[in-house]
């Protein structure tokens, strides 16, 4: 009876090891293929030049490489013929060994193809290196929206694009309010994008500044998507967090939340690149 068992066992062996090869190759490419999302965003308030307008929003990278020197994600920016390219936060990571090269790298292939604006994200800062940052993104062409806004112009129309800093910035910052305000006085009626990392502060502060439309990582996508789920976990360590993939729609605003490039396992859960067109209705 021994004898009889052991081509059994094995075979069981052998489906095993086969079951987690592929489970393995399945999670390896669940984090390494990028995913190119085509969206639209419409808006009876979006001026007439800018309907059409071209944004690729990549958020959450965390030092992240895709390809040799990052080829696969340049390619896939290119592809998407952008107008504009916003960096949502989380460039590099906290704990990278080389994040200052990495950041001038990304700032210099990306401000390379299409202007290039960024706001910071929590692990920026808790790097210690957000004066380098900021330099070194300036030399490469990249405009760092440090609670600030930027005029954008097309065919004698224009809209106002303002970021706003990750809460662990400077103490002494300006609040989102005083932004919203500052965007408001120089434009009381025109349309404005907002930049702002943090997803999970979107309901409770980012909904009542008045954008039409807030941009934000930070999420991942909720790392596992599960059906029926926002996924399985926020950024904190939240259970079933909202407000981590797609457009959302609080009190009268909205906000589109990037699931991001990096971070810690994904599943069911590719590293995205975000193509939003807007359009006016």
């Amino acid at each position: 009876m021994a004898n009889r068992r052991r081509p059994r066992s094995r075979l069981h062996a052998v489906m095993r090891c086969g079951l987690l090869a592929l489970l393995v190759l399945f999670v390896y490419w669940d984090n390494t293929a990028l995913r190119t999302d085509s969206l639209t965003y419409t808006s009876t308030a979006l001026p007439t030049e800018f309907d059409g307008l071209r944004i690729v929003q990549l958020s959450d990278l965390h030092n992240r490489e895709f390809g040799k020197n990052n080829q696969r994600l340049y390619a896939a920016v290119k592809q998407a013929v952008p107008d504009l390219i916003f960096l949502t936060g989380d460039l590099v990571d906290e704990y990278a060994e080389a994040p200052i090269p990495y950041a001038k790298a990304v700032g210099k292939a990306l401000s390379a193809i299409a202007p290039t604006y960024y706001v910071t994200g929590n692990h920026e800062w808790a790097s210690g290196r957000m004066p380098e940052m900021r330099q070194l993104l300036e030399e490469t062409g990249v405009t760092y929206l440090s609670n600030t806004f930027v005029p954008l112009e097309r065919n004698g129309d224009t809209i106002t694009l303002a970021g706003i800093d990750d809460p662990n910035g400077y103490a002494d910052q300006k609040t989102p309010q005083q932004v919203a305000r500052e965007v408001r006085d120089a434009a009381p009626e025109g349309f404005w994008l907002l930049l702002a990392h943090r997803n999970n502060l979107f309901e409770s502060e980012y909904a009542a500044l008045g954008a039409d439309l807030t941009l934000s990582g930070h999420g991942h996508g909720g790392l596992w998507r599960l059906p029926f789920t926002d996924g399985l976990l926020g950024s904190g360590g939240t259970l079933l967090p909202s407000y981590t993939n797609g457009f959302y729609t609080c009190r009268g605003a909205e906000v589109f939340v990037s699931r991001g490039l990096g971070g810690m396992v994904r599943l069911f859960n590719r590293p995205e690149v975000a193509v939003l067109t807007l359009r006016r209705a």
